[in-house]
């Protein structure tokens, strides 16, 4: 990162966003949901390039969580399909921007022509500098649960004692154990709750919310945050 650009991100180098109002931002103008996520698409793409233009190393945004199965059959089906067509559109210019694809949460559990896409998108930018963390299948307690599994299996194997099981080794086991760790988590629209995003890496993050529904979200909102975030002390437990 360069020093103008550390400047720019005042010291944070992973945020994270839950991108909420798509639904309300379409009912305000009268239109049906899908254009609502079809505009929140666009914001996706000016939040990646503000992302790299302002120097962050890790940006992760909680695109589908496993309780979205929930929705209407057609509004996910309107979802899947923005999904496809933004991988396959905004490729080229993941790799023309030095931006590395990641996927976190189950999302094998996807339609099998998703999963090759994603992975085909995945091996193409494995060597980006900028991390974009999609968020598919995902949720907190899930992913916690399959940790914990995993560590219950290497137990019962002796592969590791109970003792060595700490805070390093299950942090060291999550979906992001690759990335920064989590500054700044920002969730648009007015709410104010985490559902179910990234419980664990939460911990000690700062919080900015804003009542900007996520269509509107651009450079300008996220550069807001990242000054708000200078101003916060980090005392992690401390005084």
């Amino acid at each position: 990162m360069s020093e103008a650009n550390h400047k720019h991100t005042h010291g944070a180098r992973h945020v994270a966003i839950i991108m909420d109002g798509n639904g309300r931002w379409a009912k305000k103008r009268f239109l049906p949901h899908a254009i609502g996520h079809k505009n929140g698409v666009e914001a996706v793409r000016r939040t990646v390039r503000a992302a790299g233009e302002l120097g962050l190393e890790a940006l992760t945004i909680y695109a589908f969580s496993s309780e979205n199965w929930k929705r209407p059959e057609s509004e996910v089906n309107d979802l899947m399909m923005l999904l496809r067509n933004y991988i396959q559109s905004d490729l080229d210019e993941f790799i023309a921007n030095d931006v590395r694809l990641k996927v976190i949460g189950n999302y094998r559990d996807l339609a099998p022509d998703i999963v090759d896409l994603i992975d085909d998108a995945i091996a193409k930018t494995a060597h980006g500098k900028i991390v974009l963390a999609v968020a598919l299948n995902y949720g907190s307690q899930d992913e916690l649960v399959r940790v914990t599994r995993k560590i219950a299996d290497m137990a019962s194997s002796g592969e590791i004692k109970s003792d060595e099981i700490n805070e390093a080794l299950i942090s060291n086991m999550l979906d992001t154990a690759d990335m920064p760790p989590l500054d700044l988590l920002i969730r648009t629209s007015g709410e104010h709750r985490l559902s179910n995003f990234m419980l664990w890496q939460c911990a000690y993050t700062e919080m900015w919310f804003t009542d900007i529904l996520w269509p509107d979200f651009g450079q300008e909102h996220l550069a807001q945050a990242l000054q708000d975030f200078a101003n916060r002390e980090r005392r992690f437990g401390g005084r």
